[in-house]
C-alpha cells in the first residue's frame, strides 16, 4: 500500500508569510493526483513538504499510515522528478540512473538489472553509454524519470517535469507518463501549472490558489461542475466566458438576460435551479466557448461583431465584441460551417450568437460560488 494523507498541513515562512493554508487531502493507493494552479499558489511547496524537502509548519503528512514529518527524504519511500533534469554531466546515462543504487551499496548485478529494465520501459536503452549533453530535452527527462524508477519507491512525486519541453515533446511525454503509470502501478503526485496536463493525467485534480484548495475532483467533475469562478476560469481552454446579468424565474421557468436578450435555461440545469428554489437574482453567467453557437436567423440572439478569427485546424476560435464592448470567445467546429459561412468570418463581420441553455453556469457575484454545486 502507498496511500498519502495530509491533515491540516500549513507552511509559514519567516513566521508571517503563509504559503499553504490548512491543506487536507487523502490520496489512495495507486491513485494519480495532480496539483494544479497558477505560479505561486503553493502546489510545489506542498509537494516538497510531502518529499521532506521543506519543513512542515503545522499539520501532519502520512505515507502508508506512518507520520513522516520528522523523517529524512531518503527514509520516506518516495522518488522525485524535478523540473530541471539535474543530471550529472560527466556521467553516462547508465551511471546517472544507477547513482542512487550504488550510493545505497546495491550489488552491481542488481544495479545492472534495474537500470536496463528502466531503460527498456522508457525507450532509452540505446542511449545508456551517452553523456547528457548528447541527448535531447525529452531524452534527458526520461533519464531523470529512470533514475527515480529504479528506487522501487512507494510514491512517485513529479514537480513540473515537462515545463522545459517544447509543445510537441510535452504531448509525447504526457502519453509516456500515462503508460509509465500503468507499468509502475504505484501512487503518483504530479505538480503542473498546465491545466491540459492536469486534465489528461490525473485521476483527481487538486486546484489551488493562494495556498488554498479551491476544488478537488475528477477531470470531469471540475470541468462540468466548477465550484467557483476561479475553477471555472482556470479549467478549460479557451477559458469560460463570464457575463454579469440576471437569472429570471418566471412562471416556474428560468431565463438569463445577457445584453437584454432573453435566453431559456433548459434540461438538468433548470431542474436543479428549481430544486434549490432559486428566485430571480443577479448572477455571473458562465458559458464555455464550445457551448456558444452562431445563431440562426430569427432566433433570440446577441448581436456582435467579429474581431479576430483564429483558425485552429479542426475548429475556429472567434473573438467577438457585443454592442456594449464585452468580448466573448466562441469555438466553432470547422465541419459545422459550409464554405460560404467560413468565407464571411473575417474581422468586422456582423453576426449573432446564442448560449446553449443546458450547459450554462450560474455564480454568485459576491461569494463567486457556483449556485448549483
Amino acid at each position: 500500500m502507498a496511500s498519502v494523507k495530509l491533515t491540516g498541513v500549513k507552511k509559514i515562512y519567516d513566521n508571517k508569510v503563509v504559503a499553504v493554508h490548512d491543506f487536507d487531502l487523502d490520496i489512495k493507493d495507486k491513485e494519480f493526483v495532480v496539483f494544479v494552479g497558477p505560479s505561486g499558489c503553493g502546489k510545489s511547496t506542498t509537494l516538497r513538504m510531502i518529499a521532506g524537502l521543506e519543513d512542515i509548519s503545522e499539520g501532519t503528512v502520512e505515507i502508508d499510515g506512518e507520520v513522516v514529518n520528522d523523517l529524512q527524504p531518503k527514509d520516506r519511500g518516495i522518488a522525485m522528478v524535478f523540473q530541471n533534469y539535474a543530471l550529472y554531466p560527466h556521467m553516462t546515462v547508465y551511471d546517472n540512473i544507477a547513482f542512487s543504487l550504488r550510493l545505497s551499496k546495491t550489488p552491481e548485478d542488481v544495479v545492472f538489472e534495474k537500470v536496463n529494465k528502466a531503460a527498456k520501459v522508457l525507450g532509452i536503452t540505446e542511449y545508456l553509454t551517452r553523456k547528457p549533453r548528447a541527448l535531447s530535452g525529452g531524452q534527458r527527462q526520461r533519464v531523470a524519470i529512470g533514475r527515480a524508477m529504479v528506487r522501487d519507491s512507494k510514491v512517485f512525486l513529479m514537480d513540473e517535469p515537462l515545463s522545459n519541453l517544447d509543445a510537441k515533446l510535452r504531448n509525447q511525454m504526457r502519453a509516456e507518463i500515462i503508460l509509465l503509470r500503468k507499468q509502475l502501478d504505484t501512487t503518483f503526485i504530479y505538480v503542473t501549472h498546465d491545466q491540459t496536463e492536469a486534465m489528461t493525467l490525473g485521476d483527481r485534480i487538486v486546484i489551488m490558489k493562494d495556498g488554498y484548495i479551491m476544488q478537488v475532483g475528477t477531470p470531469t467533475e471540475v470541468f462540468e461542475m466548477p465550484k467557483n469562478l476561479f475553477v471555472a476560469g482556470f479549467i478549460g481552454a479557451p477559458q469560460m466566458n463570464f457575463i454579469n446579468t440576471k437569472l429570471v424565474n418566471e412562471g416556474g421557468k428560468y431565463y438569463v438576460t445577457p445584453f437584454g436578450v432573453k435566453l431559456p435555461v433548459e434540461g438538468e440545469k433548470a431542474e436543479e435551479l428549481a430544486k434549490k428554489g432559486i428566485k430571480t437574482r443577479d448572477i455571473v453567467l458562465g458559458a464555455r466557448p464550445e457551448h456558444i453557437r452562431i445563431a440562426k436567423p430569427g432566433a433570440a440572439a446577441i448581436k456582435c461583431k467579429l474581431l479576430v478569427n483564429e483558425m485552429m485546424g479542426s475548429e475556429y476560435h472567434l473573438h467577438v465584441e457585443t454592442e456594449d464592448g464585452t468580448r466573448i470567445i466562441v469555438r466553432v467546429p470547422t465541419v459545422d460551417l459550409n464554405k460560404a459561412e467560413r468565407e464571411v468570418l473575417v474581422a468586422g463581420h456582423e453576426m449573432a450568437i446564442t448560449f446553449e441553455g443546458k450547459v450554462m453556469h450560474f455564480f454568485d457575484p459576491e461569494s463567486q460560488e457556483n449556485l448549483l454545486y
